[in-house]
């Protein structure tokens, strides 16, 4: 097992704070429950797109075009204003239940803690404050300061500069495989939330593997 890392920078969204309120606003605007996660993976869809090609747009506004392609696609139409309300709520997010022990555990332990999102910076620090978590996080870093977005090694290599650390002495924690593979190929550690969801062995393992944020968290500590 490698050494155990200085750092950790989290993945925000879906990571630590979970976007299951946004459900029922979108079946209120006619679409079905799956709605939420063909949202995210249709963002996701565009935003690679967009940094395989060199290229960037704010994740908030990659997700404003895919919310209006999948109304079309339901038959479906809504006002601006409506649209809006739907994702704003990306601003207000709850936490994992689990998510401020797992930094405290973290902390305790003497190691160090960013965020890493493809969201603003704005926008994770209004979720972390809010939370009362903000106090133990070092740095909030989002991929509008590198102009490409996750998973490109530009990003991960970013954030280990920004903590002044090598990037094998960072490991990102994240509930999505694509983001720890990217940070795996920028040598960075990766810590795997499961969440009942296996990982892709197409992908670059994972060096801590745990159901939930707070396992992550105690897996790291033991490293």
């Amino acid at each position: 097992m490698p050494s155990r890392p200085k750092v950790v920078a989290f993945d925000i969204i879906g990571t630590v704070f979970s976007m299951e309120p946004m459900r029922p606003a979108l079946m209120a605007l006619g679409l079905p429950s799956l709605a939420l996660d063909v949202l995210y993976t249709a963002g996701l869809r565009d935003t690679f797109a967009l940094a395989a090609t060199n290229n960037f747009a704010p994740f908030q506004s990659v997700l404003s075009g895919c919310l209006d392609e999948l109304l079309a696609m339901q038959g479906l139409t809504a006002s601006s204003d409506r649209k809006r309300a739907v994702l704003d709520m990306m601003k207000v997010l709850p936490p994992h239940e689990d998510a401020k022990a797992a930094f405290q555990v973290l902390a305790d332990a003497g190691i160090r803690i960013l965020a890493l999102s493809n969201g603003a910076v704005g926008t994770t620090k209004g979720l972390l404050a809010a939370a009362g978590m903000d106090g133990l996080v070092e740095q909030v870093l989002s991929v509008e300061d590198v102009k490409l977005s996750k998973p490109r090694a530009e990003v991960y290599l970013y954030a280990a500069q920004a903590a002044g650390v090598a990037p094998e002495e960072m490991l990102l924690a994240a509930t999505h495989p694509w983001d720890l593979h990217g940070a795996k190929v920028a040598d960075l550690l990766a810590g795997y939330v499961a969440r009942g969801r296996p990982y892709s062995k197409a992908l670059r393992a994972p060096d801590v593997t745990g159901e939930t944020l707070l396992e992550v968290a105690s897996g790291v500590v033991r490293m």
